[in-house]
């Protein structure tokens, strides 16, 4: 495995590569408050088949954070960190927020992407009552309180339930949250979706997809799971008996086999 820092678009992202140089590459995208250590039990399993690609999006773990008031796009960030890494097609794995970047990336550029996973994915422009009145307070407290005030209360929201059950992965979440600086909690943040509206546009969808979604999730992740599955063409769904928001954290060996059965059996390069 080797850890790099790649200049993109103005900004410096953290990467990690694992695998054969030769091989069909897969790209992790992470979730909100986390790091590519949130992919640490995929790694292994998936480098027997793939060039693994994992980086933490900017202003999240070891890449910089955004600069006041300048405009950015996490889909065309990845984009050129495609480009820099001489990728031309990738299969793009994203959960939750980083589903919502991959989504952005296979409307916007979809000649570069082979197959897509989706897992706990955020939709752009499906509405989320629940969630949002779940989250607001932790917004607010981030913006009176501070960083700190924030990330306590997004530890103890009941997105997490499943993942805290389980030593291991409650250790895990804590510390790469503990280390996330918090800018998005405490600042207005600059980034734009490319494509804000893509619910709108799942039709036009044409790579193999597979969305994957815990039982035990929150609703309205369920729903979206729901309205991707139904919405991209030919689309495959999988729910996981018992697992919540971080399948592959709360129960990465079942997660690994689920997402590598629907690659294996997909053109991936």
């Amino acid at each position: 495995m080797s850890g790099e820092f790649v200049e993109v678009n103005g900004t410096r992202l953290y990467c990690e590569i694992t695998g054969a140089a030769d091989a069909p590459v897969v790209v992790f995208v992470h979730g909100f408050s986390l790091d590519t250590r949130m992919w640490d039990g995929q790694v292994e399993a998936f480098a027997g088949w793939y060039r693994v690609v994992r980086y933490d999006l900017r202003g999240f773990g070891r890449s910089a954070v955004p600069e006041a008031g300048v405009p950015y796009r996490h889909d065309e960030d990845l984009i050129g960190l495609l480009d820099t890494l001489g990728i031309e097609r990738a299969v793009l794995v994203g959960l939750s927020m980083g589903g919502a970047v991959a989504l952005n990336v296979v409307l916007r550029h979809p000649e570069r992407v082979s197959a897509l996973v989706l897992a706990a994915s955020v939709l752009p422009g499906f509405e989320t009552p629940g969630f949002d009145a779940l989250t607001r307070p932790i917004w607010r407290a981030g913006r009176t309180g501070g960083a700190d005030a924030a990330r306590a209360l997004w530890l103890d929201c009941p997105l997490f339930e499943v993942v805290s059950e389980t030593p291991g992965s409650r250790a895990a979440l804590r510390e790469i949250v503990s280390d996330y600086s918090g800018w998005g909690w405490t600042e207005r943040d600059p980034g734009a979706w490319a494509e804000p509206d893509s619910v709108a546009q799942l039709g036009r969808i044409g790579a193999p997809t597979l969305v994957v979604i815990g039982e035990r999730d929150l609703g309205d992740m369920r729903r979206m799971a729901d309205a991707l599955a139904s919405g991209i063409p030919g689309a495959q769904k999988v729910v996981m008996p018992g697992l919540g928001h971080l399948p592959n954290m709360e129960d990465a060996e079942a997660f690994n086999s689920v997402v590598l059965d629907f690659l294996l059996q997909k053109p991936s390069a």
